[in-house]
């Protein structure tokens, strides 16, 4: 089986210490690629490091995330745009807009994603859209720059069916899913039965959200298998044709994964 984990931040801090073997691990479980999304200026080196040490295998976004802005986006945001024709990237990500923690840099978040929004047509890239607590703000942007001109993820898809409706009418976009639909208090599995799997992908978000039985842990490349396994429970498929699927979904998505 090649599965492709679609959203991963593998170069962070926390793989320090043992990136090469749980990328080792990973391999041999049967994974294929894993997907890069950028942050923000601080994450540029260490993303293209793990991508210069396992061409083929790891694939860069370049974006700045919601939670990197703040009154000096001007500066960051001309920093992430110098680098846009340095390299081949899959997507722009990871980016959007997040108003869990801090709604003071709203005006500015909305600012900065329909710019990255306006990159992507530019580039004919899909994006990789992560959202929290700003569903409304996020569609909104889509719809101002051309919901027809773009494509790509809701990266970690926690939605209700009214928002999981809204992705679907958009027609070119698709739900990344996580560990998060393994854990017992997430309405996602009754929510997931609304769409078909062709609209899904699959991720880690690693270091974050490992699926059970990992909860608490930092979440490791090879836990994305638990997450391909609810999956393949809610449609009633098998794991490999769950991932023959969502691997076919990648693709479609992301098709700078597939030279």
């Amino acid at each position: 089986m090649n599965l492709i984990d679609t959203h991963s931040h593998l170069y962070a801090e926390e793989f320090d210490e043992n990136r090469d073997l749980l990328i080792h691990e990973a391999i041999e479980s049967g994974i294929e690629k894993i997907l890069l999304p950028n942050i923000d200026s601080t994450s540029i080196d260490r993303m293209f490091s793990l991508c210069d040490a396992y061409p083929g295998f790891v694939f860069p976004m370049m974006g700045l995330h919601p939670t990197s802005v703040d009154c000096n986006y001007e500066k960051e945001l001309e920093q992430i745009q110098s680098l846009l024709e340095i390299r081949e990237y899959c997507a722009i990500g990871e980016i959007g807009i997040d108003l869990y923690w801090d709604k003071t840099y709203l005006k500015e978040q909305e600012i900065v994603f329909e710019e990255q929004l306006r990159w992507a047509v530019k580039m004919n890239l899909p994006v990789a859209i992560h959202t929290r607590e700003a569903f409304p703000e996020v569609l909104q942007c889509i719809h101002n720059v051309g919901n027809d001109k773009l494509s790509g993820v809701f990266h970690s898809f926690t939605g209700n069916e009214k928002e999981l409706d809204a992705v679907l009418e958009l027609n070119n976009f698709k739900i990344g899913i996580n560990g998060v639909v393994t854990y017992k208090n997430s309405t996602l599995r009754e929510v997931l039965k609304r769409t078909s799997i062709d609209k899904i992908v699959l991720e880690t978000d690693a270091p974050y959200l490992p699926p059970v039985p990992y909860r608490g842990k930092t979440n490791l490349p090879i836990y994305i298998w638990k997450t391909a396994e609810k999956i393949a429970e809610i449609f009633g498929l098998s794991v490999k044709e769950t991932v023959e699927i969502t691997r076919n979904n990648t693709l479609e998505l992301f098709k700078i994964v597939n030279k």
